[in-house]
């Protein structure tokens, strides 16, 4: 059902194993993502260390993602896809390794947590591109082909943290690390052999390919990012959007479930209940919102999913309500990062993709390992309830802005334009006059 819209083609192939691949990674990227600041917590008790760790995360997504970028670009995307997501997995099951010998040390666990983190980042950027081509195949748009990813990747962080809670509970940490390493495996195997391998973008056919010194490959792309307003002004929301949402859920809701409900499965289920209501808004917004106006669906999901989830845990709300508005709130914020990879994916040269994901990738996320060592510290100093309701309110602060930057109407100038792509259909190498002229990514996109 996730990949509604695929017409009957014989090319579609590519595209299902590209998502089934998607999916099995993000259960089990998800399942650490409960289980490493599970651990820290049960070895040492420290929520700064727990901030430290996802501090470490935040840094691996950073830097090797705008450095990485040219690096994806010459390499190629199935390439990057299969030999990143082979390193995460030896990242993962080294820790799982040690930690069952009784021999796993904090510095270990950083170092290791930063290693599988970069990997992911360059995976990630590198599966990103590789979905116009693959839609092109299978004859569907570039909405729908970015809903279903983003629906695959939506179901995965429903299923991923909930299996991850009972998992905990029943067999330890360990094996839900060794669980990832598995689905990493199973990812790199299934995009090597059912993903074809295309050349380079910017390729001639009737000359070898040639590529400039890397730092000016690198130039090239982040002068593409600050030169195009509607890309810059997504990235500089995701940015304060992501110093907020990824801290909560690896600082912020470890320490919650620990501190309030005691129980590993309880943060499961928090975390789950988003993404949850995001699978059902990424599904709704896929059968009804190619009409709709892409500006206010952008920002007003952004404010009312803030407003809704930083209230339930301001409120000390029982478990259940608390779900019930992860559901609410992941509903409203649903269509959010279907709308930011369409974006990013109309408004970008194919040569420039992996720099241009890239940039995006690590500027957005740039705020996270501050966010993440505030939050840490904060739970300390000031406690968890307090932290959390000057998080929220600073929030909806910042969202609430942006409804002000004229830059983003170009979200809907490209939208109003745009015709049912074909895979014959070039990219523009060029940003269109519309976005260059009308200027303008929640957590986990």
């Amino acid at each position: 059902m996730l990949l509604w819209g695929v017409a009957m083609s014989d090319d579609r192939g590519p595209f299902i194993a590209l998502m089934t691949a998607n999916a099995v990674r993000q259960v089990g990227a998800m399942m650490t993502a409960v289980a490493v600041p599970w651990l820290v917590l049960e070895t040492t008790g420290s929520a700064a260390k727990v901030g430290l760790t996802g501090v470490a995360i935040a840094i691996g997504w950073v830097a090797p993602s705008v450095l990485g970028g040219p690096l994806v670009d010459r390499l190629g995307m199935r390439r990057t896809s299969v030999s990143t997501d082979l390193l995460a997995g030896v990242a993962v099951a080294t820790i799982a390794i040690l930690q069952l010998l009784g021999i796993l040390q904090f510095w270990q666990l950083i170092v290791l947590v930063f290693l599988m983190s970069s990997f992911n980042a360059q995976g990630d950027t590198g599966r990103f591109a590789l979905i116009p081509d693959l839609a092109g195949r299978a004859s569907m748009s570039l909405e729908r082909a970015n809903t279903a990813d983003r629906a695959i990747a939506r179901a995965a962080q429903l299923v991923g943290p909930v299996l991850a809670g009972v998992l905990i509970a029943l067999v330890g940490t360990s094996d839900v690390l060794v669980a990832n390493a598995c689905a990493f495996a199973f990812s790199a195997t299934l995009v090597g052999l059912r993903v074809p391998l295309t050349p380079p973008a910017s390729s001639d056919p009737d000359q070898p390919p040639t590529f400039k010194s890397y730092f000016a490959d690198l130039s090239e792309g982040l002068r593409f990012v600050r030169r195009n307003r509607l890309i810059l002004s997504v990235i500089l929301l995701a940015l304060a959007g992501n110093f907020f949402d990824v801290p909560l859920m690896s600082v912020v809701l470890p320490v919650y479930a620990k501190e309030i409900f005691d129980s590993p499965t309880s943060l499961g289920l928090m975390v789950g209940s988003f993404a949850a209501g995001a699978l059902a808004g990424t599904i709704l917004f896929g059968a009804i919102g190619r009409g709709l106006s892409r500006r206010k669906l952008f920002l007003w999901g952004w404010l009312l999913s803030a407003l809704i989830v930083y209230g339930a845990l301001s409120a000390q709300l029982p478990l259940a309500g608390i779900v019930l508005a992860g559901v609410v709130a992941g509903i409203v914020a649903g269509p959010i990062n279907p709308i930011v990879e369409t974006v990013v994916h109309e408004n970008t040269p194919p040569q420039l993709m992996g720099r241009v994901f890239g940039a995006l990738t690590a500027f957005a996320q740039a705020g996270i390992p501050f966010g993440a060592a505030i939050a840490g510290f904060a739970i300390e100093g000031a406690g968890l309830i307090p932290t959390i309701a000057v998080m929220g309110g600073l929030y909806v602060i910042v969202v609430v802005l942006m409804f002000m930057n004229p830059a983003l109407r170009g979200m809907d100038m490209k939208a109003a334009a745009a015709e049912e792509p074909t895979a014959a259909e070039p990219t523009p190498a060029e940003p269109p006059p519309q976005a260059r002229s009308c200027p303008t990514m929640k957590a986990g996109l």
